[in-house]
């Protein structure tokens, strides 16, 4: 039993718990919530409406969420004391209930913690951030087709540069680095040459493991082994074609935990060109196959061209029986994309991609990059997950000078609570809200951000309006 500082749980309800990953939820169970700093004094109450509302609707007495308010960011400090952003009371509800929802936080400026969002992924080791980015009808968008994008980016959380491992260019400490790296580990490397970094130079270290990769794109897989036809594909997006040891090895890394953990379930890309050419014309050579997949076959070296042929052979002789003959189109298609071409692809070809498995910095400008085409981080829900706890938050920010005129848009949070249902498997009630809000905006029933992109002009709702708009439109 946890014992807390301020807070007191709810007199019933039960904990969520978490067996190999999964929660096992039970019809009444304890959430925390935060409802968040600025605005998020008008969205969640809005929010908790939706929800409950849909609960009740889908399942009527069977199940109920009872609510745990916890602390964090300024109204924290409210609570606790100066720079008490995260208090251990809030810290221990979530590892005890093992599921929360948050509002927007503000990041703190001067002393506490660099940022909440980061702080609370490290600690309970929410390995993978997962965004949705869907087109809801009449949501007014600048692009021409926004409802070809329906994409789920996967984030990875917790390595990368935002590990803040990092030194300022006079600290003492990192000069002493560089001088270190400059004048030994550079010089003895091959790989390296003779580079140097600058004298004056800020530095950081990019972090990227093999158990963190393949966690995260694990995850990826299994939530496509989850869709259906074409939506079965997960594109693994990296830089590693400049960051070959970290970036690239990453999608490494992803297409061997692709081959080996779900081999009867996954094909990737290079591997259904192969099948394909073989379906087509059973007789076709092993070279003449190789030349097909590889453009530039004609001018490699005989050892690439050797290699090259030898992975024709090895992908007949190991999956053409189980793979072949068209199968593998039922199965998970794994391929892998540059980062800056996925900025252009998602825009100009979107309807070729289904779940984009990134690490932390791509992750972090293609989900907003996505997020526009659809109408913006207004509706964009994000979810950070881990094996033992798993936080549902808002994606945009504070915008303190909105707070309490009951004017936001809530759809963010709103949404990230239909993730957080549909983590719960209460995939009734998660439905009601997403058709609910889908006919809202088409009945142009919004809140001024998007009110004011429509044409001709509409007169906007308010943001508790948007939640009663939503409600009513569950059936």
């Amino acid at each position: 039993m946890a014992n807390f500082d301020k807070l007191k749980p709810p007199a019933k309800g039960q904990t969520i718990c978490f067996k190999d990953g999964i929660p096992v939820v039970p019809d009444n169970p304890i959430i925390p919530y935060i409802r968040g700093d600025g605005t998020g004094v008008d969205i969640w109450p809005a929010t908790q409406k939706v929800i409950d509302s849909s609960v009740r609707k889908a399942y009527g007495n069977k199940k109920a969420i009872e609510w745990f308010k916890v602390y964090a960011g300024d109204e924290a400090c409210e609570m606790y004391g100066t720079y008490q952003y995260l208090p251990e009371d809030t810290l221990k509800a979530i590892r005890k209930y093992g599921i929360a929802i948050k509002g927007p936080l503000t990041t703190p400026v001067g002393g506490g913690i660099r940022s909440l969002n980061v702080a609370l992924r490290q600690i309970f080791d929410l390995y993978s951030c997962v965004r949705p980015c869907r087109y809801y009808s009449g949501t007014p968008s600048p692009h021409k087709n926004p409802q070809d994008l329906d994409v789920i980016v996967y984030r990875e959380n917790t390595e990368d540069i935002y590990m803040g491992i990092e030194w300022e260019a006079d600290d003492i400490e990192g000069l002493k680095l560089i001088d270190h790296l400059n004048q030994n580990v550079i010089p003895s490397s091959q790989k390296l040459k003779n580079r140097q970094i600058p004298i004056g130079s800020g530095i950081g270290i990019k972090p990227v493991s093999k158990k963190g990769s393949q966690r995260h794109i694990r995850r990826a897989i299994q939530h496509a082994l989850k869709l259906n036809g074409a939506k079965r594909h997960v594109t693994l997006v990296h830089k590693g074609n400049i960051m070959k040891f970290t970036e690239g090895a990453f999608r490494d890394w992803g297409y061997e935990l692709a081959k080996s953990e779900f081999r009867n379930v996954c094909i990737t890309e290079r591997e259904s060109w192969i099948l394909s050419n073989i379906t087509k014309n059973p007789n076709l050579s092993i070279e003449n196959n190789a030349k097909q997949i590889d453009p530039g076959y004609q001018s490699l070296t005989q050892d690439k061209k050797d290699s090259i042929c030898y992975e024709v052979q090895s992908v007949i002789e190991s999956i053409g029986e189980s793979h072949g003959e068209g199968r593998w189109k039922e199965m998970v298609m794994v391929d892998d994309r540059i980062a800056d071409s996925i900025f252009q692809q998602i825009q100009t070809r979107p309807q070729e991609y289904s779940i984009l498995a990134t690490l932390n910095l791509n992750g972090d400008y293609i989900s907003d990059a996505a997020a526009a085409i659809v109408g913006g981080l207004g509706m964009a829900p994000g979810a950070n997950i881990g094996d033992e706890a798993a936080i549902f938050e808002a994606t945009h920010g504070t915008a303190p000078k909105h707070a309490g005129l009951d004017k936001i848009n809530p759809g963010s949070v709103i949404l990230s609570g239909v993730m957080m249902l549909e983590f719960l498997g209460w995939n009734e009630a998660a439905e009601l809200i997403t058709t609910g809000l889908s006919r809202a905006i088409s009945d142009k029933k919004v809140t001024y951000d998007l009110a004011r992109l429509i044409e001709p002009q509409v007169t906007p709702v308010s943001c508790s309006g948007f939640a009663d708009a939503i409600i009513d439109r569950f059936n």
